[in-house]
């Protein structure tokens, strides 16, 4: 089957991808990750490690991965009516941290709201914009304090 889009073809900012190493622990980054993503006005309802589960089952030998699902509930109401609901299937906004070296971890996230667009799930309308540009301030001002 092919793809109805080419991945290839898709900037970062056409996802809303961001990204940012911190210098740290990869406990005290997951900590800090959380901190600053509830000071810009999420909630974090889910959050997991996937690694540690894969390791236990699998044993993988992964390297620290932690998920905080992140979710704005003013944000996440006007999407899921925007949506007749079904961005709800794309919900929380996942932000991860990975240990890329004893020290070091990324953050990363992408636009669960921009990408619900990109696939058609959204519209290209307005209101959608509007909720697009609401959770990407969110976002902006939660790296930009990471």
């Amino acid at each position: 089957m092919a793809l109805p889009i080419d991945p290839s073809q898709i900037d970062p900012a056409d996802i809303g991808e961001e990204q940012v190493t911190l210098e740290m622990s990869h406990e005290e980054a997951v900590e800090h990750v959380r901190e600053v993503f509830t000071d810009a006005g999420f909630g974090i309802p889910v959050e997991f490690s996937p690694s540690e589960m894969l390791n236990e089952k699998v044993d993988a030998g992964r390297d620290p991965y932690y998920v905080l699902g992140a979710c704005n509930p003013e944000v996440a109401d006007r999407a899921l009516d925007a949506t007749d609901n079904q961005l709800g299937a794309l919900m929380p906004c996942n932000v991860v941290v990975w240990e890329e070296e004893p020290g070091k971890q990324v953050v990363y996230h992408v636009s669960i709201m921009r990408i619900a667009r990109l696939i058609g799930m959204a519209s290209d309308d307005d209101e959608m914009a509007d909720i697009v540009a609401d959770t990407g301030e969110l976002v902006d001002e939660a790296f930009a304090n990471l």
